[in-house]
């Protein structure tokens, strides 16, 4: 999955980087600039704390209870978002975002994705090998370190380097000798550039998780949906050395002294309620042009959507048969499936609100603006053309790349033999260098561990074989590389065969046949494995697919850029925020209803009532745990209940996008009220154009979150180090 996530991440970065201010609610905003652009408007809204508890470098402020989650070291974004709601570094953040690591403590014997997780003590906590929290110092605008450096007459290529060279100088300045990680990016298509200094805690240990049947209640069919019950939350805490620096797990190590945590509110939501968000939302483009609008609608939707559809498809076929395949592939498939439904929501989006038509009015706008004057034609008379044939290349280029990358790599087979080529070639160099072999065998000894403990080789089988059936299906002939005509050729289109063969004479089906290897590694042996073969070849027809794309890619960096430099000049009294890129942002907006279509009203909160509606025995997306109903019946809330009855979820009109996932929902007195975890079905092209009488994000209610942990789970020791406001 992480492969399609960086390709994913590839994709979405054909948009533009501007936003422009239009209701309230619309905006994902830098902390730094909170008291110039947005703290009166707040104010307004029922915000109480000052400009200062908001975002301050020297004083302990909201920003420092605010995580960014990696599995990296040195991230350079964060695939969720948590927050600190005590003083000894507890951290919430979504189910969602901590699957992985329930899935990865999980087995037969202590099967926590089904049953929860809870540590009742500090010595019960789990720690977990590749799960980092980084909380920012601070942010700096570096536009004037980088800009004068950069001019007209550079390639995109020679403007990236001097951006890399000189951001490599800012960041080894700041990180007081690597105390820190730091980050410089890009905004608004190029033209500012800021500098982010983090300090990353290695040591991020479970604590707890409600299980599946509440924290992922509704599973894939309530997926980005409204009305909602999901308990979408888990729990984590940072440890430090025992001097407060960061550290690996070390028993040694103590909770982490926050300089700020947040209070859990119980006091509810009412309509029209303040709520801000922070965290790290992922990527949006709500400037794209219509011509990328079209590229994602018609040609990088439709390939997305069948490719991870057919791996869905086989995936749920043996989960569904088995228990054990089932927490194998658990996380995989969620997160296979949420950008699967995603790209359906997102493309069933842009065509019904005719998102194209949108954008064609701005282009025309921006067109009379240049032709107005002729100094802005000599600068900006092409960039429109250049967008458009830079998109046509892209369309061009981004079906191959699709279908050899998720198609022709899909199998994990693949790409887990790809990873033994270094050593193929020190085996061959292994008398100029007798040790690295050795050095290397131990690593590739202990992923081997890792990979094969999630990994089921008839599954795979299954998912070669449909995948390539599928290749030779979708993609013209005349398209095919050269090795996949003698696939199709020698089995004449049988691919189960072809498949059944792979795995039976590839080293790389079992964890067995790798460690036998191992013990008498050959590099002529290696060569001849039909899984090594195969990945060799789809690498280099995947090479030759990325090299087209990227092309389309840099072609579009410079009329990006010079359009987004167009639009500012265009409108140089616009209120505007950067696009998001995996920097802290908040948003701001209130609890509010909406209407999705005529005669159709959807209430701001959902109770725990519903989830007892829509309970089905036999489906397991929506199983209700047996202790769950009996608090229900018994109507056993204690302080989180009110009048008989439980919320679970309410909505806000706060801006938010992937990476926003396990976000603090915060009210006006800097209270945590909810968690934010999904958006709604109606408002899927919001990363590319904000509808706010449509967007809505859907929360957890801090409520439901503490009465799971208290009443259902029994661990009162979360409870009482937390600081609940009633």
């Amino acid at each position: 999955m992480k492969k399609f996530v960086l390709l994913f991440t590839v994709l979405v970065s054909f948009g533009t980087s501007l936003f422009a201010f239009t209701p309230p609610d619309e905006g994902m905003w830098l902390p730094m600039f909170v008291d110039r652009l947005n703290y009166v408007d707040m104010q307004k809204m029922g915000l109480h704390l000052t400009a200062d508890e908001i975002y301050s470098i020297n004083n302990s402020s909201l920003k420092d209870a605010i995580v960014g989650l990696s599995t990296q070291s040195k991230p350079n974004g964060y695939f969720c978002t948590a927050e600190i709601v005590s003083d000894q570094g507890l951290m919430f953040t979504n189910h969602h975002c901590g699957f992985d690591v329930i899935q990865q403590h999980s087995s037969l014997e202590h099967d926590y994705l089904r049953d929860g997780f809870w540590a009742m003590e500090k010595a019960d906590e789990l720690p977990n090998d590749a799960l980092t929290a980084s909380f920012l110092i601070r942010m700096e605008d570096v536009t004037d370190s980088i800009i004068p450096f950069l001019n007209d007459s550079m390639s995109e290529g020679q403007r990236s380097a001097k951006v890399g060279e000189i951001s490599a100088r800012l960041k080894k300045q700041a990180s007081e000798d690597g105390k820190y990680n730091v980050v410089v990016k890009g905004f608004f298509g190029g033209n500012e550039y800021y500098l982010f200094v983090y300090n990353v805690y290695e040591d991020v240990r479970l604590v707890g998780a409600p299980p599946s049947s509440i924290g992922k209640y509704g599973g894939d069919t309530d997926n980005w949906m409204w009305p909602r019950h999901t308990g979408d939350f888990s729990i984590f805490r940072v440890y430090t050395a025992p001097d407060g620096s960061s550290a690996k797990y070390s028993e040694d190590n103590v909770p982490l002294k926050p300089k700020h945590y947040l209070p859990v509110s119980i006091k509810g939501v009412e309509k029209n309620d303040f709520a801000m968000i922070w965290g790290y939302p992922g990527s949006t483009n709500r400037y794209m042009t219509s011509y990328g609008v079209d590229f994602n609608m018609n040609k990088l939707a439709p390939p997305l959507i069948d490719l991870l559809g057919k791996k869905l498809e086989i995936m749920k076929e043996d989960m569904d048969a088995s228990q054990e395949v089932r927490i194998k592939y658990a996380s995989t498939y969620a997160s296979t499936a949420n950008g699967w439904k995603y790209y359906i929501g997102q493309s069933r989006g842009l065509k019904k609100l005719d998102v194209i038509t949108k954008k064609r009015e701005i282009e025309n706008r921006f067109t009379n603006w240049v032709d107005a004057d002729e100094a802005r034609k000599e600068k900006y008379g092409g960039v429109l053309n250049e967008l458009k044939e830079g998109y046509l290349k892209a369309g061009e280029a981004v079906g191959p790349l699709l279908y050899i990358n998720l198609g022709l790599m899909g199998a994990d087979i693949i790409g887990y033999a790809n990873g033994f080529s270094q050593y193929e070639q020190q085996l061959k160099d292994v008398k100029d260098n007798p040790e690295a072999p050795k050095q290397t065998a131990e690593g590739l000894r202990e992923s081997a561990k890792e990979h094969f403990k999630d990994y089921n080789a008839p599954t795979d089988q299954k998912i070669l074989a449909g995948l390539y059936e599928m290749y030779a299906t979708d993609v013209p002939e005349e398209q095919w590389p050269d090795f996949f005509k003698d696939i199709n050729k020698k089995y004449k289109g049988d691919f189960d065969k072809f498949a059944a063969e792979i795995f039976e004479k590839s080293i790389f089906s079992s964890q067995e046949k790798v460690d036998a290897f191992l013990d008498k590694p050959s590099a002529k042996k290696l060569a001849k494995d039909p899984a090594y073969k195969l990945a060799n070849e789809v690498m280099s027809a995947l090479m030759g697919a990325v090299g087209g794309y990227q092309g389309a890619q840099t072609a579009l960096s410079h009329g990006k850029r010079l359009f987004v430099d167009g639009l500012r000049k265009m409108d140089p009294n616009m209120v505007r925020y950067p696009d998001a890129n995996s920097t802290m942002r908040l948003t701001y907006g209130k609890v509010e209803d909406y209407y999705p279509a005529d005669a159709v009203h959807y209430d701001y909160v959902t109770h725990l009532y519903g989830v007892m509606q829509k309970e089905d025995p036999d489906n397991p997306e929506f199983v209700v745990a047996p202790k769950l109903k009996e608090l229900f019946e018994s109507k056993d809330y204690g302080r989180y209940g009110k009048n008989d009855t439980l919320n679970v979820c309410f909505l806000t009109t706060n801006d938010i996008t992937g990476g926003n996932s396990g976000s603090p929902v915060i009210n006006g007195n800097g209270e945590l009220i909810g968690l934010a975890f999904d958006g709604n079905w109606e408002a899927m092209s919001g990363d590319i154009a904000f509808e706010p009488e449509l967007q809505r994000t859907i929360c957890v209610d801090t409520r439901y979150v503490l009465f799971i942990i208290d009443k259902y789970a029994g661990a009162h020791n979360l409870i009482e180090e937390m600081t609940i406001v009633e």
